[in-house]
């Protein structure tokens, strides 16, 4: 039987440094929210939550089309460990991996989800993570128990676990995932690189 897996997406952050709500900037047209959600629906995954925090209603509304639950972060700035530990207590318990997305890539596509799906599958006791900038990151696909430790507090997501357990990560090459959307120049950089 083919290991099934649940996604959340991470939406919950102030874009301090952007200045503005990175989830609800748009390429073509398209909250950015509403395209990591739809990207992450291509891998028909079993369940789907979205973490929220600023600008919360807004954001609901960006993705009120899609087939998505929506759950609001603890209000204590516990960063990114905090929305991932609300999303995974959300998440339902039938799914067996976690695939973490962040909504500030906009390089993202549904071919690389679909890849680390697939060697997910293929080994669904280990974790499939994304390799840019000689670093690993988001997107992840990690297996549900390796989450069972995760703490309502720290900013540094699944990164962490990751690290630790190194010989039993997978990695998905996408040098383009590095850019990621903390100025409005970011975003702008990205319309005039993507192919037309």
């Amino acid at each position: 039987m083919i290991a099934r897996h649940g996604v959340i997406v991470l939406a919950a952050g102030a874009s301090r440094r952007l200045g503005q709500p990175k989830q609800l900037l748009q390429i073509e047209g398209e909250t950015l929210l509403h395209r990591t959600v739809r990207l992450a629906m291509a891998t028909q995954p079993l369940d789907l939550v979205a973490v929220l925090g600023h600008a919360a209603t807004g954001s609901v509304s960006a993705i009120a089309d899609l087939a998505t639950r929506c759950v609001e972060a603890p209000a204590t700035g516990g960063g990114m460990g905090a929305s991932l530990a609300c999303g995974l207590k959300a998440l339902s318990a039938s799914c067996e991996g976690v695939l973490v997305l962040v909504c500030d890539q906009p390089a993202l596509d549904a071919t690389h989800l679909r890849a680390m799906l697939t060697r997910w599958q293929k080994q669904p006791g280990s974790a499939v993570a994304s390799g840019y900038a000689d670093t690993w990151g988001v997107p992840a696909l990690l297996p549900r128990p390796w989450l069972s430790t995760l703490t309502l507090d720290g900013d540094h997501g699944a990164r962490d676990l990751l690290r630790r357990r190194k010989s039993e990560v997978q990695i998905v090459v996408n040098e383009a995932l590095a850019q990621d959307v903390d100025h409005p120049s970011d975003l702008v950089l990205h319309l005039k690189e993507r192919p037309h």
